[in-house]
């Protein structure tokens, strides 16, 4: 049996979090919450014999302090004597290179969040940014995984994963361009994680194809590329062109494709431009005497003031998955 089994195998939910859910929570790999264990004893207090662990909020608050800690940069082996040696009220904490105050436990508990100011979001936001603040690509690709698995892809990403993007993006705004690598790192695996989930479907028929393109001069592509993954996990067929298309290759792909319905992103309102929306959408396509046009949706908060009449603007992802839905198979 190997970790992940393991894991889901353990003690029932009424008798505490697993392993497993205990590193969701946290932002680190299972992994490393048992070499945390082994190595510092800071285990649970209850086992159900064997391998079997169960973890009570106690449990987890003495990790969160030892995540808190080393996140200041202490060693893993202080952090762990001082988040043993707290108590359920005090919560002694680095100041200076050798002095130590304590604090309520209360006040530590939210310094091992993730600093990003997230608000009230589902737990799993919390170990994405915890593990995107540190930069640990193994559990970060591990709790999106989980994530996407556990409650789809589209409430993953609008409840999971674009809360955490825009709270990091908030960050290195208001800290002088400081957390921009977390940003792109972040950025990276969730595009990593999409591709991985779901894999592109060949069309059977023509007018089944969406294209996908940001509008030139805007590279904002990890928006397509969810609503690729979405498109493609309901057996839809999709052609994604990414950032930046000129004018000339957005046109030679839709008339090659022969596409339903053709998205255009537009992070800004200086990328957008209707002209262009409605160009795209007055390409015609097909046989003489059978010919069609694609469906645009203006897709982006660059389209506020730009929109097309008769072009679709969807709000969110899963409005835009029931666009391309309705003309695919409507």
């Amino acid at each position: 049996m190997n970790e992940r089994e393991n894991d889901t195998a353990e003690a029932p939910r009424a008798g505490g979090l697993t392993t497993g859910e205990v590193a969701r929570r946290l932002g680190v790999a299972p992994t490393t919450v048992r070499s945390w264990d082994r190595r510092y004893g800071l285990g649970p207090a209850a086992h159900t014999g064997g391998r079997h662990r169960r973890w009570t909020p106690e449990d987890l608050a003495r990790l969160e302090r030892m995540c808190a800690l080393t996140a200041t940069g202490l060693p893993p082996a202080e952090a762990a004597r001082l988040a043993l040696d707290a108590t359920a009220t005090d919560t002694p904490v680095p100041a200076g290179d050798s002095a130590r105050a304590p604090r309520p436990a209360a006040r530590a508990r939210s310094r091992a969040g993730s600093g990003l100011g997230l608000g009230d979001v589902r737990q799993e936001c919390k170990g994405v940014a915890r593990a995107a603040l540190r930069l640990d690509a193994a559990a970060l690709d591990a709790l999106l995984r989980d994530a996407i698995e556990e409650h789809g892809l589209i409430a993953a990403w609008t409840e999971v994963i674009m809360p955490t993007l825009q709270a990091v993006g908030r960050k290195w705004e208001s800290s002088g361009e400081r957390y921009v690598e977390v940003e792109h790192f972040l950025s990276w695996h969730v595009s990593g994680a999409l591709r991985r989930h779901a894999s592109p479907v060949s069309t059977d028929r023509p007018g089944a194809v969406t294209v996908l393109a940001c509008v030139p001069a805007d590279n904002h592509t990890l928006p397509l590329e969810v609503l690729a993954a979405a498109l493609a996990e309901r057996n839809l067929p999709v052609r994604m062109f990414g950032g930046a298309l000129p004018v000339e290759s957005l046109v030679a792909a839709v008339r090659r494709t022969g596409p339903a319905v053709v998205g255009l992103w537009a992070q800004s309102r200086t990328t957008a431009s209707r002209p262009l929306a409605q160009h795209v959408a007055a390409i015609e396509w097909g046989v003489r005497g059978a010919r069609r046009k694609p469906v645009v949706m203006t897709l982006g908060p660059g389209w506020a003031g730009q929109r097309a009449p008769g072009l679709p603007h969807p709000s969110g992802l899963a409005e835009a998955v029931a666009v391309v839905e309705s003309a695919v198979r409507g």
